[in-house]
């Protein structure tokens, strides 16, 4: 290994980094603020308009941006739908009382897909219920959790591709793994801590399906790093051995000076790389 990649590498072991939001579009802005904090009990945590480029978002979590893991919803004005594509699986929260949960989202109108129950084969609780755009929330049965927005589920290809690839780019770790050969597919949960503690990147794997679509509704999500330049050679070094490539190379955003850098995974999945100190000033 020569030695600037070895140097990169010790200090991505000490980089601070940490999921910021997922990104991604909804055809009516006020309807799903009012689902999630109805439905979810999610808080709204900042709202903007952009006029001048057509577009306005809003932020909702469970907590402080400062701290949790949150949602970003995008608002293009004049678009009331979006194809989510076969590759997007779904977001999950996990409460104490799924049961009481989805009695809530059933009161207020919301769509449940899978009724509450032990998972196939085990004995955690889960749900499924529908936004108003369509996008799938699975809802898991936890005692207690300090981030209960806690997974962005995506379908891949090849599921030890990604996973070298996100260990290598982006420092995550594989939290837990389970194959399920009778239902054909496996999947592996990613994340920075132990899944009851963080939210999670939990990669499926479908036998034998290499591709799937992307559609146009989900965007990314965003990550925190103490220095987008350094993260971004990193990155570099994944797509070298495994695939994806940056998509904009780091720097700041013009009119913000917030430092960031994009790249796509070997699947064509998009994550934004964000400077941890620029993101606390945007907050501020």
């Amino acid at each position: 290994m020569t030695e600037p990649n070895a140097e990169l590498l010790d200090w991505s072991k000490k980089d601070k980094r940490r999921f910021l939001h997922a990104v991604y579009r909804v055809g009516d802005l006020d309807r799903t603020i009012k689902f999630y904090t109805e439905c979810f009990g999610m808080q709204l945590l900042r709202k903007r308009d952009i006029p001048e480029e057509k577009y306005a978002n809003a932020f909702l979590g469970f907590g402080s941006e400062q701290s949790h893991f949150v949602v970003e919803l995008t608002y293009n004005y004049g678009v009331t739908s979006y194809d989510i594509g076969t590759g997007f699986g779904h977001f999950a929260i996990a409460t104490p009382d799924v049961y009481k949960f989805v009695e809530d989202v059933r009161a207020k109108g919301g769509n449940v897909t899978r009724e509450p129950g032990p998972v196939k084969g085990g004995s955690t609780v889960i749900a499924f219920v529908k936004d108003p755009d369509g996008y799938l929330f699975e809802i898991i049965q936890r005692a207690s959790t300090p981030e209960p927005l806690c997974q962005v589920m995506l379908r891949v290809g090849d599921l030890e591709r990604s996973i070298k690839f996100y260990e290598k780019a982006l420092g995550l770790k594989v939290v837990k793994k389970t194959d399920r050969p009778e239902q054909k597919y496996t999947i592996a949960m990613l994340g920075y801590a132990e899944e009851h503690e963080t939210i999670v990147l939990e990669l499926t794997y479908n036998y034998g399906v290499t591709e799937y679509t992307k559609g146009n509704a989900y965007a990314q999500v965003a990550i925190g790093t103490d220095d987008v330049y350094k993260s971004a050679e990193l990155v570099n070094l994944a797509t070298q051995e495994f695939g994806g490539k940056i998509t904009r190379q780091p720097g700041p955003i013009p009119g913000l000076n917030t430092k960031i850098a994009s790249f796509l995974d070997p699947d064509g999945w998009k994550t934004v790389l964000v400077d941890n100190q620029d993101f606390l000033k945007e907050l501020e």
